[in-house]
């Protein structure tokens, strides 16, 4: 429980350092894997594998997936699209996909953010509300 908790730390650690303002350098990644793989220090295993979970996570942030129950406007997918870069970032990846099982309405997730308008869901929570 201790190395574990000790692996995380250190991971906590790097990937600050690997943040410098903000976003995730892919450089200082690479060179962080490279030095760890290198001096093989104690528990390294551990330490690569919680640094891995939270590039991933860093990943994920910079990624929107927005799912529409029907085809979607092209001028309303890029001013949604342009909306979440100005929240999120000029770098902000998005995809659009059509997904009937949402009924209608629309998701959006970005990173561990979700915004779930779908008819799906809201009936969802009402079968959950009795």
């Amino acid at each position: 429980m201790k190395g574990s908790k000790e692996s995380k730390r250190i991971a906590r650690q790097l990937i600050r350092a690997c943040l410098p303002d903000g976003r995730l350098d892919e450089g200082r990644v690479r060179l962080v894997v490279n030095r760890l793989k290198q001096e093989k220090p104690r528990g390294y295993l551990a330490v690569l594998g919680a640094f891995a979970h939270l590039v991933r996570l860093e990943v994920d942030k910079r990624v929107a997936v927005i799912e529409t129950a029907t085809e979607f406007y092209p001028v309303l997918a890029a001013n949604l699209e342009n909306d979440l870069r100005d929240r999120y970032g000029s770098d902000l990846n998005t995809s659009v996909r059509v997904n009937p099982d949402l009924i209608g309405g629309m998701r959006i997730r970005v990173g561990s953010n979700v915004w779930d308008g779908s008819v799906r869901a809201r009936l969802q929570q009402l079968q959950n509300s009795f």
